[in-house]
Protein backbone atom coordinates (compact mmCIF):
# COMPACT_ATOMS: atom_id res chain seq x y z
CA UNK A 1 0.00 0.00 0.00
CA UNK A 2 1.27 3.38 -0.45
CA UNK A 3 0.09 6.68 1.56
CA UNK A 4 0.45 10.17 0.24
CA UNK A 5 0.43 12.28 3.17
CA UNK A 6 -0.46 15.93 1.86
CA UNK A 7 -1.12 18.73 3.95
CA UNK A 8 -2.29 22.83 2.98
CA UNK A 9 -0.17 24.89 4.73
CA UNK A 10 3.42 25.05 3.74
CA UNK A 11 5.88 27.40 4.44
CA UNK A 12 7.06 27.97 1.49
CA UNK A 13 4.26 27.07 -1.11
CA UNK A 14 0.96 27.59 0.54
CA UNK A 15 -1.82 25.23 -0.91
CA UNK A 16 0.86 23.36 -2.60
CA UNK A 17 -1.25 20.11 -3.24
CA UNK A 18 -4.18 21.93 -5.34
CA UNK A 19 -2.10 23.95 -7.56
CA UNK A 20 -3.37 23.12 -11.03
CA UNK A 21 -1.62 24.83 -13.39
CA UNK A 22 -1.09 21.92 -15.25
CA UNK A 23 -5.05 21.13 -15.76
CA UNK A 24 -4.67 18.66 -12.87
CA UNK A 25 -3.88 18.72 -9.16
CA UNK A 26 -0.15 18.47 -7.84
CA UNK A 27 -1.84 16.11 -6.20
CA UNK A 28 -3.35 14.18 -8.48
CA UNK A 29 0.41 13.70 -10.58
CA UNK A 30 1.90 12.39 -7.59
CA UNK A 31 -1.34 9.99 -7.54
CA UNK A 32 -1.18 8.93 -11.11
CA UNK A 33 2.09 8.51 -11.00
CA UNK A 34 2.25 6.32 -7.45
CA UNK A 35 -0.28 4.58 -8.80
CA UNK A 36 1.81 2.91 -11.85
CA UNK A 37 4.20 1.19 -9.32
CA UNK A 38 2.99 -2.55 -10.14
CA UNK A 39 3.79 -4.03 -6.37
CA UNK A 40 1.20 -2.18 -4.74
CA UNK A 41 -1.99 -2.58 -5.20
CA UNK A 42 -3.44 0.56 -2.83
CA UNK A 43 -3.07 4.36 -3.53
CA UNK A 44 -4.33 6.35 -0.34
CA UNK A 45 -3.97 10.30 0.33
CA UNK A 46 -3.72 11.11 3.35
CA UNK A 47 -4.80 14.72 5.00
CA UNK A 48 -6.09 16.56 7.73
CA UNK A 49 -7.63 18.97 4.97
CA UNK A 50 -10.84 18.85 3.65
CA UNK A 51 -10.24 20.80 0.68
CA UNK A 52 -7.57 17.98 -0.47
CA UNK A 53 -10.15 15.64 0.48
CA UNK A 54 -12.57 16.85 -2.13
CA UNK A 55 -9.93 17.32 -4.40
CA UNK A 56 -8.72 14.16 -4.66
CA UNK A 57 -12.61 12.48 -4.05
CA UNK A 58 -13.10 14.68 -7.66
CA UNK A 59 -10.37 13.15 -9.70
CA UNK A 60 -11.48 9.48 -8.08
CA UNK A 61 -8.58 9.07 -5.93
CA UNK A 62 -9.08 7.83 -2.48
CA UNK A 63 -8.68 10.05 0.35
CA UNK A 64 -8.38 9.52 4.18
CA UNK A 65 -8.72 12.08 6.86
CA UNK A 66 -6.56 11.98 9.81
CA UNK A 67 -5.30 14.46 12.67
CA UNK A 68 -4.59 17.57 12.49
CA UNK A 69 -2.19 17.01 15.17
CA UNK A 70 1.07 15.46 13.76
CA UNK A 71 4.36 16.72 13.72
CA UNK A 72 5.53 14.32 10.81
CA UNK A 73 4.16 12.23 7.57
CA UNK A 74 5.10 9.42 9.10
CA UNK A 75 2.85 10.03 11.77
CA UNK A 76 0.66 10.51 9.88
CA UNK A 77 0.55 7.72 7.45
CA UNK A 78 0.91 5.30 10.84
CA UNK A 79 -2.84 6.60 11.61
CA UNK A 80 -3.95 5.34 8.37
CA UNK A 81 -2.09 1.73 8.23
CA UNK A 82 -3.25 1.60 11.47
CA UNK A 83 -7.02 1.42 10.68
CA UNK A 84 -8.50 -1.98 10.40
CA UNK A 85 -9.31 -1.52 6.59
CA UNK A 86 -5.71 -1.28 5.67
CA UNK A 87 -4.77 -4.06 8.83
CA UNK A 88 -4.08 -6.24 5.70
CA UNK A 89 -1.24 -4.32 3.84
CA UNK A 90 2.47 -5.70 5.29
CA UNK A 91 4.29 -3.05 3.45
CA UNK A 92 3.55 0.51 3.50
CA UNK A 93 5.25 3.19 1.29
CA UNK A 94 5.36 7.40 2.81
CA UNK A 95 5.53 8.87 -0.98
CA UNK A 96 5.57 12.44 -0.29
CA UNK A 97 2.75 14.78 -1.72
CA UNK A 98 4.75 17.19 -3.56
CA UNK A 99 6.79 14.28 -5.68
CA UNK A 100 4.81 14.44 -9.07
CA UNK A 101 7.78 12.91 -10.97
CA UNK A 102 8.54 10.38 -8.42
CA UNK A 103 9.79 7.03 -10.68
CA UNK A 104 6.98 3.82 -9.76
CA UNK A 105 9.78 1.56 -10.83
CA UNK A 106 11.56 3.26 -7.59
CA UNK A 107 8.94 2.57 -5.21
CA UNK A 108 8.58 -1.02 -6.75
CA UNK A 109 12.70 -1.16 -5.51
CA UNK A 110 12.05 -0.05 -2.21
CA UNK A 111 8.50 -2.30 -1.90
CA UNK A 112 11.28 -5.47 -3.08
CA UNK A 113 13.90 -4.28 -0.49
CA UNK A 114 11.09 -5.15 2.06
CA UNK A 115 9.94 -7.92 1.21
CA UNK A 116 12.00 -10.10 3.31
CA UNK A 117 11.23 -9.86 7.02
CA UNK A 118 15.11 -9.03 7.71
CA UNK A 119 14.02 -5.79 6.24
CA UNK A 120 11.73 -3.64 8.04
CA UNK A 121 12.18 -0.20 5.91
CA UNK A 122 13.89 1.01 2.76
CA UNK A 123 14.71 4.36 1.46
CA UNK A 124 16.27 5.77 -1.95
CA UNK A 125 19.38 8.14 -2.32
CA UNK A 126 21.31 9.91 -5.37
CA UNK A 127 24.53 11.14 -5.65
CA UNK A 128 24.65 14.62 -4.75
CA UNK A 129 25.45 16.61 -7.86
CA UNK A 130 26.89 19.79 -6.73
CA UNK A 131 28.74 21.84 -4.37
CA UNK A 132 25.86 23.27 -3.50
CA UNK A 133 24.09 21.01 -2.70
CA UNK A 134 27.09 19.37 -0.73
CA UNK A 135 27.15 22.16 1.55
CA UNK A 136 22.95 22.78 1.83
CA UNK A 137 21.49 22.17 5.35
CA UNK A 138 18.25 21.59 2.45
CA UNK A 139 19.93 18.36 0.97
CA UNK A 140 20.25 15.54 3.47
CA UNK A 141 23.09 13.80 3.18
CA UNK A 142 23.51 9.97 4.02
CA UNK A 143 26.37 7.34 4.78
CA UNK A 144 26.01 3.57 4.49
CA UNK A 145 27.81 0.46 5.51
CA UNK A 146 28.68 -2.21 3.25
CA UNK A 147 25.51 -3.68 2.62
CA UNK A 148 24.16 -0.54 1.88
CA UNK A 149 22.08 0.19 5.03
CA UNK A 150 22.25 3.49 6.52
CA UNK A 151 24.73 4.58 8.99
CA UNK A 152 23.82 7.94 9.66
CA UNK A 153 21.63 11.41 7.89
CA UNK A 154 22.86 14.49 8.44
CA UNK A 155 22.27 18.13 7.12
CA UNK A 156 25.70 18.67 7.58
CA UNK A 157 28.46 17.49 5.09
CA UNK A 158 29.12 13.72 5.75
CA UNK A 159 31.60 12.23 5.13
CA UNK A 160 33.75 15.37 6.11
CA UNK A 161 36.74 16.10 3.69
CA UNK A 162 39.54 16.37 5.82
CA UNK A 163 42.11 16.69 3.26
CA UNK A 164 40.21 18.92 1.02
CA UNK A 165 40.06 16.87 -2.17
CA UNK A 166 36.69 18.09 -3.29
CA UNK A 167 37.54 20.71 -5.16
CA UNK A 168 34.92 20.70 -7.78
CA UNK A 169 31.53 19.15 -9.21
CA UNK A 170 33.43 16.54 -10.97
CA UNK A 171 35.51 15.47 -8.03
CA UNK A 172 32.18 14.39 -6.03
CA UNK A 173 32.05 10.93 -8.37
CA UNK A 174 28.81 9.84 -7.12
CA UNK A 175 30.96 9.78 -3.60
CA UNK A 176 28.63 11.74 -1.69
CA UNK A 177 24.83 10.57 -1.42
CA UNK A 178 22.26 12.77 -0.74
CA UNK A 179 18.92 11.22 0.69
CA UNK A 180 15.34 10.81 -0.97
CA UNK A 181 12.59 11.52 1.34
CA UNK A 182 10.33 8.19 0.07
CA UNK A 183 10.26 5.09 2.26
CA UNK A 184 8.80 1.57 2.74
CA UNK A 185 8.29 0.24 5.93
CA UNK A 186 6.92 -3.69 7.71
CA UNK A 187 3.74 -2.52 8.73
CA UNK A 188 4.52 -3.20 12.57
CA UNK A 189 7.69 -1.21 11.86
CA UNK A 190 5.87 1.48 11.16
CA UNK A 191 4.03 1.22 14.04
CA UNK A 192 6.60 1.16 16.70
CA UNK A 193 8.26 4.11 14.78
CA UNK A 194 5.34 5.98 15.20
CA UNK A 195 4.79 4.79 19.17
CA UNK A 196 7.98 5.73 19.84
CA UNK A 197 8.90 9.45 21.19
CA UNK A 198 11.46 11.78 19.09
CA UNK A 199 15.01 10.92 19.99
CA UNK A 200 17.42 13.72 20.61
CA UNK A 201 19.23 13.12 17.28
CA UNK A 202 15.88 13.83 15.15
CA UNK A 203 15.10 16.74 17.24
CA UNK A 204 18.29 18.33 16.67
CA UNK A 205 18.59 17.58 12.72
CA UNK A 206 14.89 18.28 12.75
CA UNK A 207 15.21 14.20 10.46
CA UNK A 208 12.74 11.68 11.89
CA UNK A 209 14.20 9.19 9.94
CA UNK A 210 16.97 8.59 12.79
CA UNK A 211 14.74 7.73 14.93
CA UNK A 212 14.65 4.24 13.42
CA UNK A 213 18.96 4.54 13.75
CA UNK A 214 18.63 5.21 17.09
CA UNK A 215 15.81 2.51 18.15
CA UNK A 216 18.24 0.18 16.25
CA UNK A 217 16.46 -0.35 13.05
CA UNK A 218 17.92 -1.28 9.89
CA UNK A 219 17.31 1.00 6.87
CA UNK A 220 18.77 -0.55 3.21
CA UNK A 221 19.49 2.32 1.13
CA UNK A 222 18.93 1.94 -2.83
CA UNK A 223 20.85 3.83 -5.19
CA UNK A 224 19.29 5.83 -7.78
CA UNK A 225 20.75 8.20 -10.43
CA UNK A 226 17.45 9.47 -11.01
CA UNK A 227 16.64 11.93 -8.64
CA UNK A 228 12.81 13.29 -8.85
CA UNK A 229 12.11 17.02 -9.11
CA UNK A 230 10.64 17.57 -5.53
CA UNK A 231 8.40 20.85 -5.32
CA UNK A 232 9.14 23.14 -2.58
CA UNK A 233 9.03 26.16 -4.14
CA UNK A 234 7.34 28.81 -6.50
CA UNK A 235 10.22 28.39 -9.18
CA UNK A 236 10.24 24.88 -8.95
CA UNK A 237 6.45 24.41 -9.75
CA UNK A 238 7.24 27.00 -12.57
CA UNK A 239 9.92 24.41 -13.66
CA UNK A 240 7.43 21.36 -13.45
CA UNK A 241 4.47 23.26 -15.36
CA UNK A 242 7.49 23.98 -18.43
CA UNK A 243 8.31 20.42 -18.13
CA UNK A 244 5.02 19.00 -18.42
CA UNK A 245 4.54 21.50 -21.39
CA UNK A 246 6.60 19.58 -23.33
CA UNK A 247 5.43 16.31 -22.82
Amino acid sequence: MIVIPARFNSTRLPGKPLLNRTGKYLIQHVVEQASQAKLADRVVVATDDQRIFAAVESFGGHCELTQSTHLSGTDRIAEVAARAAFARYDIVVNVQGDEPEIAPELIDDLIAACSTPSTGMSTASAPVASQQELLSPNVVKVVCDQQSRAMYFSRSVIPFDREGDIKSPADLGGYYQKHLGIYAYRRDVLLQLAAAPPCHLECVEKLEQLRALYLGHKILVIRTNNAPHGIDTPSDYEAFVARRSLV
